[in-house]
């Protein structure tokens, strides 16, 4: 698309969504609910605000794993061999996603959404704590973080979520570092997705550059801010990213139109 296309105010528009998306989505996930249907709304065909949002992303992600890294928040070689798997799953998600049919798929998104609401919504105060892992970590590198990796691949919606709540439920982290740590999973995620994307030639670099800037600051705020929060607010937070993005896809399929 032609720079002449997008105004100052838009690029302004556009960078101040990117901050809060940035922001919120350090904090609880689901960011990708408030940058892509900017983009969207902005003249973005489809394929390229999608290509775009993950460029944009990345550079969110990659600044709160820089951040919580350099705080020792979380530990490179420990969540390294796990971002390779979520790395792979991705790469693996976004090939499938090209042969089947979306629209059988296209029942999921809600189906987990509503899930991982309702698990953080009735959940036990408890899970503030570190509890027993339900399976082992090698179970869980090679079988929950590559199918985690492969629907951010094939969808996309409440990766970082699905990430944390996988940490919390089958690895037993308490709420706070399951979402530090799903920063760098995350990361891991949209790079292997925005590497098709690249390939495709599916990413508008004005617009996706400009947001970059404003995903990197939110994101380094929203990562000072994660070990701050009191942790019942922080899954009052999920909770309401999951019914926010659960209403934005119902609405987007149709299935909240009234006639």
């Amino acid at each position: 698309m032609e720079l002449a296309n997008f105004s100052i105010e838009l690029l302004l528009m556009l960078l101040l969504v990117a901050t809060v998306a940035g922001f919120i989505d350090t904090l609880a996930g689901g960011g990708g609910l408030i940058s892509l249907p900017a983009l969207i709304l902005s003249g973005i065909p489809p394929l390229a605000a999608l290509g775009t949002n993950k460029l944009q992303g990345s550079m969110g992600t990659a600044t709160a794993t820089l951040t919580l890294l350099k705080q020792r928040r979380i530990s490179w070689s420990e969540n390294k061999p796990l971002m390779i798997s979520a790395f792979i799953g991705s790469a693996i998600g976004t090939v499938i996603v090209q042969f089947i049919d979306t629209e059988i798929l296209s029942f999921v998104i809600p189906l987990v959404l509503v899930f991982i609401a309702v698990y953080f919504l009735i959940s036990p105060n408890s899970q503030v704590k570190s509890n027993k892992a339900l399976i082992s970590a090698s179970k869980y590198k090679v079988i929950v973080i590559p199918t985690i990796g492969a629907y951010d691949g094939m969808f996309g919606p409440g990766t970082g979520s699905f990430f944390a709540l996988a940490g919390i439920s089958c690895r037993g982290h308490e709420i706070v570092s399951s979402t530090a740590i799903a920063k760098p999973l995350n990361f891991a995620t949209n790079i292997a997705s925005l590497i098709v994307f690249l390939a495709a030639g599916q990413v508008v670099w004005l617009v996706g550059l400009v947001m970059m800037v404003g995903q990197a600051v939110g994101a380094w705020l929203g990562s000072h801010m994660l070990y701050k929060v009191n942790p019942a607010y922080l899954r009052g937070i999920v909770v309401l990213m999951c019914s926010g993005m659960l209403v934005k896809y119902s609405y987007a399929m149709g299935w909240l139109a009234f006639r």
